[in-house]
């Protein structure tokens, strides 16, 4: 690293670093008292020793940016205790104590010193003129690598003022570095090499150091060392790689089994499995990678084949049992109807003997058919087997039956088998009973009968009573549906239809709920009383016109968890079973129970059972008001006779169905009890009845052709297709002002000239609607449409943020489950969905590996930097991929989880369980990618430093592609996940000021990337204390920062998981 950057830190502070270098041997030598040393060697600690306290203290104050123990530091750096030869044989050389005092730099030539090494240029290998060095002065002791002493001067190492040196000069002693232009000597720090030069005859240079002769002074020679800088200054004094320096004078060749950094004191022995021949400078320890790849791949593949196989093989059992069950039911079924029928037998032959002989009934045969009728009720109450009673049971014990009666039938049922038994029993009686009550023969007095029948469950009612209700799009002024007044009765399946842009499914949006973005008039009633239908979400039941179902879940799953997130929480699991096996038996959905639904990519179910799905997901939480949008819509005439069966058997429950329909058969059209018919413009032309639409038409003169379905004939004429025969000339627009006028409702006022030319005896009042709206056609100039457009906008955002959060107080006589509940209900079902989507796990992770492999073998660990570029890499990469890989979470089931959040289930169940999931991915890719990048570059940080600040920085960037995936679109979430990483990373890099400091310090990667630097910087000690400090000085950094980085990166991680569950609340599906 240049120090060309750092004129502008004054180096007082190291001044203060390289005292100690005086201050530290004291310590050595309290710590280990040589007895060997010579009388001169203790009494130069005696002269230091005073210097110590107050010099640790000011190194506390100036530099602890980059030094965090200083005590620890400068004993790494200056404790020669294991080995003061160096300075016994600098005593003897000089031959006094008093001359080698002498010839050591006072605490002001020591401050000259360092200022000036960071303040000159890179060229400059000299200091600037001083008292003893100028021009005028110049002795040999100014040169480098040479020293003078202070003569007879009184030595007093602290002393502010540079003392004079003009005598008795000589070479730098070995273990000291004399600079040049300073006459005096300094110790080396350990992990440097400090031998007295020689001169090489062919270029004139002192090796090892890189300093010349004095030209004109042929009796000078080499001198010691000159400079102790950083390393890019000072190389050549650093103890060389693959070598290692006990003290600052010796050097030794790194043996077999052990490595030797740059700056090394002592050799490090290898890990096991990796050879180190002689002279190496780092162990080969890609080997531990492979390892550790080999391992993590190991465990992955376990975790995802054994879950898959247990999943597997629990499915099996599952269907085992449920099979099992079924067969136990329907033989138990036929057992029911043959005692049934052999009953009905017995029972017709004794009244045809009765007849033949006697017109008197005997009285064995009116007691054997009391028997039979007692034996009849006894079997049509049992659920499982036929049960033969037999006379009066005791008081006691029928008491105790009814106590028994009271309670649940399916409590004590814990087991998979005791509750598919009772499933199936129960699923079987309601097929005696459909079988019984068939549509052939079935009267009016038989619906009834079947309405009040006590064994049909029934849920709570629901009456939709609307009335001039007008809905008009915002901005556009135009119309989407207007004066529709009408009731939805509970118990009754209400068919919507009319041609193309009628606002069938603005009609439904707007009883749902779901009409943003326009201004609605009118009145919209729950069972008579104005409330808002979001109060009853939870007994309300939406199927959207889009197949929105999770493609990686079985027809089985899907169905299972709506029901278990939307049904009561009270109710036992075994009725919860009975519920999804009537959807599944209803829907014909049976024999693809265990099969995926399938995506665009992947194939699964076809498109009519996909329909069929989408349907039963709102079935299964037995609503009371269930709307659907077209969902006959691509399913042929069986399956939708299929579905209409289904919808029948709910409507018997009492359940308010209404379904937008298009181009139904006439036996489907037949199966609706309700009709509302809707023109352009979104008026009713008719509601009402199926069986009277042709009745009403007629009355106006327009019959349905021979061999023409009614719905068909009714949509050509709205749609101009088929102009009608009639002999009072009626049009298409006029139908819905003759439908007003029929039933006397309030007619607009911009139709009342239309209203009043139909009448054609007499003058006949026509009422006013009170809420409607005559839309001007006033044109605006430009900006007045800009103004009414900005307002729009933001009235429709007003709108939608009133809707999403909101909430209005829960009228539904229904509990569902918890926000925990439903977290460990959304925890199963996504931890499933990941586990089948292993292949793509297994690709990010393959990805991570090449990255770290490639950066690894790119950028190899630079000890002037002290691996920042590698770093800088990493941070971009993983930033990149494990965004990437964080916008999938919520970006491929936006959908679905807008459906499932409208019916009431819990975002924060629902982005808890997603983020849960995600920390195994969080905890592994770290893994994954220092398995190539750490074991290729080995730097001299630890394999645990690298993986919690890896993991912290993929924690972080998750939390940041949440929001992104929330907030925009895929293509502009990718964009910007690609984007931001090299971004924010060229912003930190950087040294900035002012704003531009405070935009750094909100980029993640100038915390990321300092962890990594000074969790690496923190293992350079001795000679590499200038250079730590230097490099750390010049980025910025703070080598106390460590957990404040990582606090930052976790908080970052926090805020953008914030800031995603935010948006979940406030942006949902227009």
């Amino acid at each position: 690293m240049s120090f060309e950057t750092l004129k502008v830190f004054k180096f007082s502070s190291i001044f203060v670093l390289s005292i100690v270098v005086l201050g530290c041997l004291p310590w050595g030598q309290c710590q280990d008292n040589q007895a060997n040393n010579s009388s001169h060697t203790q009494l130069f600690y005696s002269i230091v020793l005073n210097h110590t306290s107050h010099l640790s203290q000011e190194i506390t104050n100036r530099s602890s940016f980059c030094i965090k123990d200083p005590s620890d530091d400068w004993n790494r750096a200056f404790n020669f205790s294991s080995d003061v030869a160096f300075l016994s044989a600098c005593i003897n050389k000089h031959g006094s104590a008093e001359d080698f005092t002498g010839r050591i730099c006072t605490m002001a030539e020591l401050k000259f010193y360092f200022n000036y090494l960071f303040e000159a240029p890179l060229s400059s290998n000299y200091l600037k003129p001083n008292r003893n060095c100028n021009l005028t002065t110049w002795n040999p002791g100014c040169e480098p690598g040479w020293a003078c002493s202070v003569g007879t001067q009184q030595v007093d190492l602290s002393r502010a003022d540079m003392p004079e040196r003009t005598g008795n000069c000589s070479t730098c002693c070995e273990g000291f570095f004399c600079p040049y232009g300073l006459a005096c000597m300094i110790p080396c720090p350990l992990g440097s090499y400090c031998p007295l030069a020689t001169l090489n005859a062919t270029n004139g240079i002192c090796e090892p150091y890189t300093y010349q002769l004095p030209p004109g002074q042929p009796n000078h020679t080499c001198g010691g060392a000159n400079m102790w800088a950083d390393v890019a200054r000072s190389k050549e004094m650093f103890c060389s790689a693959g070598s290692h320096c006990p003290s600052t004078i010796k050097k030794e060749t790194c043996g077999s089994g052990s490595y030797c950094r740059m700056g090394s004191t002592i050799p490090k022995p290898c890990y096991k499995l990796v050879s180190c021949d002689a002279n190496s400078s780092s162990q080969n320890i890609k080997t531990y990678g492979i390892l550790l790849i080999v391992a993590l791949t190991t465990m992955l593949f376990i975790i995802y084949n054994c879950y898959d196989q247990f999943i597997s093989i629990r499915a099996r059992r599952l269907a085992k049992s449920r099979e099992a069950a079924a067969r136990s039911a329907r033989e138990t079924a036929r057992a029911r109807q043959r005692w049934k029928a052999a009953k009905d037998a017995a029972k017709r032959r004794a009244l045809e003997l009765s007849g033949t002989f006697s017109r008197r009934r005997n009285p064995a045969d009116s007691e054997q058919l009391n028997m039979l009728n007692e034996e009849s009720q006894s079997v049509n109450g049992s659920s499982l087997s036929p049960i033969h009673e037999s006379g009066s049971l005791p008081q006691g014990l029928s008491s105790e039956k009814k106590k028994k009666k009271k309670q649940p039938a399916t409590k004590g049922m814990h087991t998979q088998t005791q509750i598919f038994n009772y499933a199936y029993a129960q699923l079987e009686k309601e097929k005696e009973r459909a079988l019984e009550n068939d549509d052939s023969n079935v009267t009016f007095s038989g619906v009834i009968s079947m309405a009040t029948n006590p064994e049909i469950k029934k849920r709570p009612l629901m009456e939709v009573s609307f009335m001039d209700l007008t809905l008009t799009l915002k901005g556009k002024n135009k119309h989407l549906l207007r004066c529709v007044t009408g009731t939805l009765k509970p118990g009754r399946i209400t068919a919507v239809m009319g041609p193309s842009g009628a606002g069938k499914t603005s009609f439904l949006s707007a009883l749902a709920g779901k009409a943003v973005g326009c201004s609605t008039t009118g009145l919209i009633l729950i069972n008579g009383k104005k409330e808002s239908i979001h109060s009853y979400k939870k007994i309300v039941g939406f199927v959207p016109q889009d197949d929105i179902v999770h493609g990686n879940l079985t027809v089985e799953e899907n169905l299972w968890f709506s029901a278990k997130c939307r049904l009561a929480a009270s109710m036992p699991k075994a009725e919860k079973v009975v519920v999804v096996e009537r959807v599944i038996e209803s829907l014909g959905l049976r024999s693809v129970r265990d099969s995926l639904v399938g995506t665009v990519e992947k194939r699964g179910i076809s498109g009519g059972q996909r329909k069929r799905v989408n349907v039963g997901l709102e079935m299964v939480m037995e609503p009371s008001l269930l709307i659907l949008d077209e969902p006959t819509s691509g399913l042929d005439s069986a399956s939708s006779l299929q579905l209409m069966k289904a919808l029948r058997h709910e409507s018997l429950e009492g359940v308010n169905i209404s379904m937008v329909v298009h181009q139904p058969s006439y036996t489907l059209f037949q199966m609706f009890n309700d009709l509302i018919l809707l023109a352009k413009g979104g008026f009713i032309v008719y509601h009402g009845p199926v069986k009277k639409v042709e009745e009403y038409f007629s009355g106006l003169g327009i019959n349905v052709p021979e061999r023409v379905n009614p719905p068909d004939h009714f949509i050509d004429i709205l749609e101009g297709i088929v102009i009608p025969n009639t002999s009072t000339g009626i049009t298409p627009k006029e139908l819905p002002i003759r439908w007003m006028m029929y039933n006397g409702y309030p007619v607009p006022p911009d139709m009342r000239e239309a209203a009043g030319a139909m009448l054609s005896n007499g003058r006949v009042d026509v009422a006013v609607g009170i809420n409607s709206i005559n839309i001007g056609t006033t044109e605006q100039s430009f900006a007045g449409e800009l103004w009414q457009d900005m307002r729009n906008n933001v009235e429709r955002h007003r709108d939608k943020l009133r809707l999403n959060l909101l909430k209005s107080k829960d009228l539904a006589s229904r509990r569902t489950p918890g926000v925990f509940v439903q977290y460990k209900y959304f925890l199963g079902r996504i931890g499933k969905q990941r586990l089948r989507d292993a292949k793509v796990q297994s690709v990010d992770f393959l990805i991570l590996l090449l990255a770290g492999a490639c950066l690894g073998t790119l950028s190899k660990a630079s000890d002037e930097s002290f691996g920042a570029a590698g770093y800088t890499y990493t941070i971009i990469a993983v930033s990149l991929l494990c965004k990437i890989a964080a916008l999938r979470s919520f970006s491929l089931d936006k959908l679905q989880h807008w459906r499932e959040s409208a019916s009431g289930m819990s975002t924060l169940a629902y982005f808890l369980a997603k983020d849960t999931i995600d920390h195994f991915n969080t905890a592994i890719k770290p893994v994954v990618y220092l398995s190539m990048f750490y074991f290729f570059t080995s730097p001299r940080s630890s394999f645990l430093e690298n993986y919690i600040v890896l993991l912290c920085l993929v924690y972080c960037v998750t939390g940041i592609g949440y929001s992104l995936a929330i907030f925009f679109e895929a293509g502009a979430a990718q964009l910007w996940s690609v984007l931001l990483p090299v971004i924010m990373t060229l912003v930190a890099t950087r040294r900035n000021t002012g704003i531009m400091k405070i935009i750094s310090d909100l980029c993640y990667p100038k915390w990321a990337l300092e962890a990594f630097v000074i969790a690496n910087a923190k293992e350079y000690d001795g000679v590499w204390l200038i250079t730590r400090c230097g490099a750390l000085l010049k980025s910025g950094y703070d080598i106390r920062n460590f957990d404040t980085c990582i606090v930052v990166l976790i908080f970052t991680g926090v805020m953008g998981r914030m800031l995603a569950y935010f948006g979940m609340l406030i942006y949902q599906k227009k």
